[in-house]
């Protein structure tokens, strides 16, 4: 029994020694894996603090960005108002200086409507003392070349050198 109790005591003991270096190993990994946890506990707030910090990096210049993109906005709309007036003010000068301009070329100067005027009154004048003294005259467009006629009193006498002037004929 002592060669038995001898490798039965090896035999123990290696599997005592196995076990203890077994759970040497295992408190090891135990004590790795709750040194990995607490890592990635770490970790985690790590990426979620960087992710923050990005994130608020970002939504700073986002900011930035809208807020250069709304002055830019402003100043077009400012610029845009400006445009806007001076073409109405174009606008409104032209509707108002064309028929301006086309009223002084077409229509007579004052000068002008002064000296028809005074030949208006002059002719009034030579009508109303030619109807005085009786030349109320019956005249038209005769022929196809539309000349000036009146009509002749034919039993009045003819006069001039050749004959050719006759009397017109009173119109009723």
């Amino acid at each position: 029994m002592n060669e038995r109790a001898t490798t039965l005591d090896d035999a123990t003991l290696k599997m005592g020694l196995l076990m203890e270096s077994a759970e040497a190993h295992q408190k090891l990994a135990e004590g790795q894996l709750e040194r990995l946890r607490a890592h990635t506990q770490d970790l985690d707030g790590v990426v979620r603090d960087e992710i923050r910090r990005t994130l608020v990096e970002e939504l700073q210049a986002l900011r930035a960005e809208v807020t250069r993109a709304a002055r830019a906005l402003q100043k077009l709309r400012s610029g845009n108002a400006l445009r806007g007036a001076v073409w109405s003010l174009a606008v409104a000068v032209l509707c108002g200086g064309i028929p301006i301009a086309v009223a002084r070329w077409v229509l007579p100067s004052a000068g002008e409507v002064a000296a028809l005027r005074a030949r208006r009154d002059e002719l009034t004048a030579n009508l109303t003392r030619l109807e005085q003294q009786g030349a109320r005259i019956d005249w038209r467009h005769c022929g196809e070349s539309k000349r000036i006629c009146v009509r002749v009193d034919r039993k009045a006498p003819a006069y001039g050198e050749k004959g050719d002037y006759y009397v017109i004929e009173a119109a009723p």
